[in-house]
């Protein structure tokens, strides 16, 4: 099997002088690199500042428009944007000269006529600094992730989504307006596991929580609650529109058996919701003790139903008694 070619580095030139700038393209080509050429400083600022930008830059100091220092600056001014490694090609060898051009946001610098040889050796620097940079940006991702996200389904977990949960309460008190809550639990999940096996119930599990997240709106939220449970924040939604997102959801989990390691696996859900008044009064946590009563309620009346807050509860949340919109058995 012919082995795969490994891809071209992308890096940028920047020098007026035609002369100077087609050797320095041809030694890059040479070793490897993808070569884009701008003659002066302000087409070099406009190729960096696109999305798809080299990650190295060759600047010369002294050009036309936009001279290299200031091309640095203007780079370093979008922090967050992926770094660019940049290396200064001046004639100037003053100290002053030197430190000017490092604080203005060069990586490192190389007084002309440089030598082809220290010129790769500084750009394999800048390509081993970059490969750090990014190493440790995905392991900071991946640890973001971790804190953020269940481990088992991938989707967020008991503190984010009660964040999110919090979070709309508050974008209620200030703009106004209702939002729903629906707790979720998968029905005799106990018996999965009991009967088949902890894999088997793990696969069901991430099945489930793949199905909720098909069935909501791309600005709902979805996190693992707990055990087999699931909580969504339903934004800008009246009861109406809480329980339709809920009966979608229902409706997808019992769509069909679960592929699991050992056996397909017929699932249903039982579902509580509630949904906050237009006056705001009610808190967070009073919302959730809510949406759980009527998620009992939907469970002592068969399971497989999505059951509703009544709006005697909203006005006491000490109250139990839950209605259901649901007519299916």
């Amino acid at each position: 099997m012919k082995p795969k070619a490994t891809p071209r580095k992308k890096v940028l030139i920047a020098e007026d002088d035609p002369i100077s700038r087609r050797v320095l393209q041809a030694f890059l080509l040479k070793w490897g690199y993808e070569v884009i050429a701008a003659p002066n400083g302000t087409e070099a600022l406009n190729v960096l500042e696109c999305d798809d930008s080299p990650r190295l830059a060759v600047l010369d100091w002294m050009m036309p428009g936009v001279e290299g220092p200031q091309v640095c600056q203007r780079v370093r001014e979008h922090q967050d944007r992926p770094y660019i490694y940049i290396l200064l090609l001046t004639a100037r060898n003053q100290k002053t000269d030197l430190l000017k051009g490092l604080e203005s946001g060069a990586d490192d610098y190389l007084t002309k006529p440089f030598d082809s040889q220290e010129l790769r050796a500084r750009l394999h620097v800048g390509e081993r600094i970059l490969n750090l940079q990014d190493n440790l940006i995905a392991t900071r991702e991946e640890l973001r992730f971790r804190a953020t996200h269940d481990s088992l389904t991938g989707i967020p977990n008991r503190a984010v989504i009660l964040e999110a949960v919090h979070h709309e309460r508050s974008r209620q008190s200030r703009e106004g307006g209702s939002f729903g809550v629906i707790l979720i639990d998968l029905d005799h999940f106990k018996n999965v596991n009991d009967m088949y096996g902890h894999l088997c119930g793990d696969a069901v599990l991430r099945e489930a929580a793949g199905r909720i997240m098909s069935s909501v709106r791309d600005y709902d939220s979805v996190g693992r609650y707990g055990g087999e449970e699931f909580l969504v924040v339903v934004p800008a939604s009246n009861a109406a529109g809480t329980f339709g997102v809920a009966e979608r959801i229902r409706k997808a989990i019992e769509s069909k058996p679960i592929a699991t390691p050992t056996r397909e696996v017929k699932v249903t859900a039982s579902l509580g919701l509630a949904v906050s008044g237009e006056d705001g009064q009610i808190s967070s946590d009073a919302l959730l003790h809510l949406a759980d009563e009527a998620l009992y309620q939907a469970k002592r009346d068969g399971r497989n139903r999505s059951k509703l807050a009544s709006a005697h509860d909203l006005a006491s949340p000490s109250a139990h008694p839950a209605e259901t919109l649901n007519t299916e058995p």
